[in-house]
């Protein structure tokens, strides 16, 4: 089979591997979409893994086979994968911190080598953990495939905002509106609260109130505060969500986000940044700082119920296809955007998408 096996910092090399071999619990999937994610750019373009690897995550497919020992799938099934699924008795799943436990961090999806999600390929293996405890999901006959693989994203974007206990009627700022910024301000009016998002693009900023921002700025605006303020009687946003990695998005949600509110860090920062604060500003204006990072197994049934019941429009958000053999194109784009880029799929040369 086809895949793009990951040769060193930004080398992806197309060529022939193995299909993997299923062991009796295991089913393989032959890939037919899988979403590009910032996640995957970042271990293509840091130091982060030893080669060789496959990566690619957000997932959806079709059962190619089946181990002698599994039940209840069938070749040619249609399915999310979920590359990473908890053991539900550590302390950590205990505590509803899923993303920390060591089953959901070591056991994942492969396509050869060391396992790392294995989208990036003609065919993924899904080891018997994940294939016995919910990681695979069917897709309705009316869902496509490309509808399908937002599952994942949605699931991580979901999980932020019950974390930060979103609530009707809230105002939230978004710092960011590509297509994780645009997911939020999606899910953000789907539980009736009101988003306000920030971009550097035009493009992106009309955007953001097309898919339900109720005002999105420049964030070089130097009346930005102002205009949040004015926008919320006067005291600022409920919560932030930074879904861009800006120590100067940062410093705007400190202005922009009310005594007593949260700031939620989405994005991933460079290991190098510090950001400098005041503590007593924190102390003083009741902030919540938190973190959320990668999925929440509590929230993958409404995660799912809210893309197969097209609760938002996730097709809103795909802007370019790529085949499989072009995936350094598509990070290229994704890395330096268009004005109209936003979430890029990408599809193996063996299927008919």
């Amino acid at each position: 089979m086809k895949a793009q096996v990951f040769r060193g910092v930004n080398q992806l090399s197309y060529e022939e591997v193995p299909v993997p071999a299923v062991a009796p619990d295991e089913v393989l999937v032959q890939v037919r979409v899988v979403g590009l994610c910032q996640s995957d750019i970042k271990k293509i373009r840091y130091p982060l893994y030893e080669p060789p690897r496959i990566f690619g995550h957000e997932t959806a497919g079709v059962i190619a086979a089946v181990g002698e020992a599994v039940t209840g799938w069938q070749v040619g099934q249609r399915v999310v994968v979920m590359h990473h699924i908890p053991c539900m008795h550590c302390g950590y799943c205990l505590n509803d911190n899923f993303s920390m436990c060591d089953v959901y961090k070591n056991i994942t999806t492969t396509a050869g080598f060391a396992p790392s999600g294995g989208g990036f390929a003609d065919f993924v293996k899904v080891p018997g953990h994940i294939v016995q405890h919910g990681g695979l999901i069917p897709i309705p006959d009316n869902i496509s495939f490309e509808q399908a693989s937002f599952v994942e994203p949605t699931n991580c974007c979901l999980k932020a905002v019950k974390k930060a206990q979103v609530q009707p009627g809230e105002t939230i700022l978004v710092t960011g509106a590509g297509p994780i910024g645009l997911m939020f301000i999606m899910l953000i009016k789907y539980f009736g609260a009101r988003a306000i998002a920030t971009d550097l693009l035009p493009s992106r900023i009309e955007k953001a109130l097309e898919v339900g921002a109720e005002a999105a700025f420049d964030p070089r605006d130097p009346e930005l505060s102002s205009k949040v303020q004015a926008l919320t009687g006067g005291m600022g946003v409920d919560t932030t969500l930074l879904a861009v990695p800006s120590d100067k998005a940062f410093f705007q949600a400190l202005d922009c986000t009310r005594k007593g509110g949260k700031i939620l860090f989405f994005a991933e920062f460079p290991d190098e940044m510090e950001i400098p604060i005041n503590p007593n500003i924190l102390y003083r204006r009741e902030i919540d700082l938190m973190g959320s990072y990668s999925s929440s197994f509590r929230v993958q049934s409404l995660a799912t119920d809210i893309v197969f019941n097209r609760r938002i429009d996730v097709d809103a958000l795909i802007s370019d296809r790529y085949p499989l053999q072009d995936l350094s194109k598509a990070v290229e784009q994704a890395i330096a955007p268009t004005p109209e880029t936003y979430k890029i799929l990408i599809y193996p040369s063996t299927t008919n998408n």
